[in-house]
């Protein structure tokens, strides 16, 4: 089968773009383009202690990528993140920093771990609604 590009002399990367063409419609390239800044902080061995000497209440989210309710809470604590710059928020992937989730004792997954001052102040296992979790930050 013979393709419209097979007879222009050019190069095979410059066919490739043949297939697809880019848009060049003007509205796209005058668009604004928003950067999502994230709020929650992705914490490993390296940043943990600035993290636990932060003079902010933090809340540690313990979780992994193949947990189904770490990604029920993951959006929750997101957006307490987003809502209240007063707290630092954190999360551990407990796969990448397993020492972290020793050190918590952390045997389930998703944990929630409340910290002020440096001292651990509450500690929750399983998916929690939002109110439980700012009543930890609170309490």
């Amino acid at each position: 089968m013979k393709r419209p590009w097979d007879s222009i002399h050019l190069p095979k990367a410059k066919r490739k773009n043949l297939r697809y063409p880019r848009n060049t419609n003007k509205q796209c390239e005058n668009k604004e383009r928003k950067v999502l800044i994230m709020s929650v902080l992705h914490v490993n061995k390296d940043n943990f202690d600035s993290v636990k000497a932060s003079q902010k209440p933090v809340l540690l989210d313990f979780y992994a990528d193949w947990c189904g309710p770490c990604r029920m809470v993951s959006p929750i604590v997101e957006e307490i993140a987003k809502e209240n710059p007063q707290y630092l928020i954190g999360k551990i992937n407990v796969n990448k920093e397993p020492e972290l989730a020793e050190q918590f004792h952390v045997l389930s997954i998703p944990t929630l771990v409340a910290i002020k001052d440096g001292n651990v102040v509450s500690q929750s296992s399983g998916a929690r609604p939002k109110a439980e979790i700012l009543a930890m930050l609170k309490g």
